[in-house]
């Protein structure tokens, strides 16, 4: 299927043509034509699945139709997409701004760590579209600089890790603000089951979509587990970034203070490393993420809320130097590699204490992660059962293909590879 086939409007298509994105993802192909009859819907979809895209392009469809039927037009904000991260917010404004670049739409991002100024300036100046982190949000909306009773469509963007983070008692306040009709999307990585019930209570006879389940990791991804002592696991870390097939590492610890340990420690070591978590200022968490980006810096290491809605093309690899104690996690920390149709590495450090989450995470994904037994640290017990062992670490392949452009903003590079048109 294409976009053409989809009903979306000229400048909308053109716009997508510029991006050099001709193909819709699953959930895209999915979601689209549901948001556009006026439907609420459910979406459960992982990053990397192309869910900023999926609610973006209709929303901004519907908006355009409305502002060219000739009706009076409210002069507030009409679309509110609420989403737990800063670096999401941004990600999600850029798709906005991208896919709506020919429609004369206005939107906007407002998120804490910097000055309101500039936000509240351009909030008086008007907005069709809002992209909103809950704590800023409400302390604009009590500043009387936002009012949301002309809102028309509600956006609930990883609504887990609303849940995670502790914002849900804010969105759940948010919630109260806005008028009772509209049309909402909501949009979850897991269901537990608060965020199962919060979802029954906002949506209106839903429409449900689900794509990629939560359980599954990319077959690009090569994945490996090295068993070792918690106290060697930085001499592991810097003993693998020898190698020079390590262009660029995301590396995950599940502690704010052990994100800037093991930044510490790899300096110590002469390698480029930054962190990225919730302590650090706005300015130095995107000034990390520019110089990950740009290759200025080799390793970017992050907490996983910090990491949440961070995309980084042609990343090779991914370093869990602490197991997350949430399965799910692991997925989602390994899905930033191995995308736009190349093959990715994930590496997993696990010691003693660990060896549980590494029985959870081979439970939930149904397969067994390869040991690497062949290196200098290994720890002397490693059983765990039913985990076959590799002497050497994966090496990484490079997709047989020919570069592929990876789609602007958002979360959908996994499936940058449809970006390419077809030939029928």
């Amino acid at each position: 299927m294409l976009f053409e086939q989809l009903s979306l409007i000229e400048p909308i298509l053109d716009a997508l043509k510029t991006e050099g994105y001709t193909t819709p993802t699953p959930i895209q192909e999915q979601a689209i034509p549901i948001i556009l009859e006026g439907k609420d819907l459910l979406g459960c979809a992982q990053t990397g699945t192309g869910k900023t895209a999926a609610f973006a392009i209709p929303v901004l469809q519907l908006l355009c139709k409305q502002k060219f039927t000739g009706q009076p037009q409210k002069g507030g904000i009409k679309a509110l997409i609420l989403t737990p991260t800063r670096e999401l917010a941004i990600q999600i404004e850029e798709s906005f701004a991208a896919y709506g670049r020919n429609l004369g739409l206005k939107q906007l991002v407002i998120f804490g760590g910097v000055s309101q100024h500039a936000q509240t300036i351009a909030l008086r100046k008007g907005v069709d579209i809002l992209i909103a982190t809950p704590g800023r949000l409400l302390d604009l909306i009590q500043q009387k600089f936002i009012r949301l009773s002309d809102v028309e469509f509600f956006v609930l963007d990883e609504a887990d890790r609303m849940l995670d983070m502790g914002f849900i008692h804010d969105v759940k306040k948010v919630i109260t603000l806005l008028p009772t009709k509209k049309q909402t999307l909501f949009f979850s990585a897991t269901m537990p089951p608060e965020i199962s019930k919060l979802a029954s209570s906002i949506l209106n006879n839903p429409s449900k979509v689900e794509v990629t389940p939560i359980s599954s990791t990319a077959e690009t991804i090569q994945q490996a587990v090295y068993f070792v002592e918690k106290e060697n696991k930085k001499l592991l870390l810097s003993h693998l970034l020898k190698d020079a097939a390590i262009k660029s590492a995301l590396v995950f610890t599940r502690t704010k203070h052990g994100a800037d340990k093991v930044v510490k420690d790899l300096h110590r070591g002469g390698v480029k490393a930054e962190a990225i978590h919730g302590n650090k200022s706005q300015n130095a968490r995107q000034r990390a993420l520019s110089n990950f980006k740009s290759g200025e810096t080799r390793v970017l290491v992050a907490t996983d809320i910090a990491a949440r809605g961070i995309d980084v093309d042609d990343l090779t690899h991914v370093i869990n130097f602490e197991l997350p104690n949430v399965p799910e996690t692991y997925v989602h920390r390994i899905g930033r590699t191995g995308r736009a149709g190349a093959s990715g590495i994930a590496f997993s450090f696990c010691d003693a204490e660990e060896k549980e989450f590494l029985r959870d995470i081979q439970k939930l994904i149904s397969i067994p992660v390869p040991v690497v037994t062949d290196h200098p640290y290994a720890m002397a017990n490693t059983s765990l059962h039913s985990i076959p062992t590799v002497k050497q670490k994966p090496v990484q392949r490079h997709h047989q293909g020919g570069e592929r452009r990876s789609f602007r903003g958002g979360d959908s590079r996994r499936y940058a590879g449809n970006q390419s048109a077809r030939r029928d």
